[in-house]
């Protein structure tokens, strides 16, 4: 069984869009960088962490363990070498919004998968480029409220789309769920074969 330990509705729409079924388990894991944490390092940790925290609760005994594989991923957006998670509020999402206005930045996904032979990581690298944004064009975007939950304050598939002329890289690690790469971990578990 195939447990997606997340509750981006993202994240579950992708991976229904790419034909696998599976369930949702959430994980509660605290989500701040460690200090002088690289961008990669963090959301594999992360996604690792989820996983492994889904897999705990799921696995109640031998029989569980064996049957049980788990998705954990964790985005984020990086620029100058600084992390950009999701905004802490409007100023913040502003913020975010201005630094990466007419520039080049990364998203990055960490993947995990976890069963009762360890766990797999891996991780996608996005450059997305954004044209200039003005103040009002920033206040207007984020009086809609998506920019919220989003890590850099923005979302692809959203009202943002139209700021973004160019993408080097997956579309759908920018959403949040990189489909190649964890349909590549996902088709070599022998927890889901059997």
């Amino acid at each position: 069984m195939l447990v997606l330990a997340s509750a981006s509705p993202r994240r579950r729409e992708l991976l229904a869009q790419a034909g696998f079924c599976f369930e949702v388990h959430p994980a509660h894991i605290p989500e701040d960088p460690l200090p002088g944490e690289d961008p990669i390092a963090y959301v594999t940790r992360l996604a690792r962490e989820k996983a492994q925290a889904v897999f705990a609760q799921r696995a109640t005994d031998a029989e569980a363990a064996r049957n049980l594989a788990v998705l954990g991923a964790d985005t984020t957006v990086t620029l100058d070498k600084a992390i950009l998670g999701k905004p802490e509020d409007a100023a913040d999402a502003a913020r975010m919004l201005g630094l990466l206005s007419g520039r080049t930045h990364r998203v990055i996904t960490g993947v995990a998968l976890v069963t009762a032979e360890g766990a797999q990581v891996a991780a996608e690298v996005t450059a997305v480029r954004f044209l200039t944004l003005g103040e009002e064009e920033i206040a207007a975007y984020i009086a809609t409220g998506e920019p919220m939950d989003k890590a850099g304050a923005y979302a692809i598939q959203g009202l943002a789309a139209r700021w973004i002329p160019r993408i080097e890289g997956c579309y759908f690690n920018v959403v949040g769920l990189p489909i190649a790469l964890v349909s590549t971990l996902l088709e070599s578990c022998k927890t889901l074969k059997s």
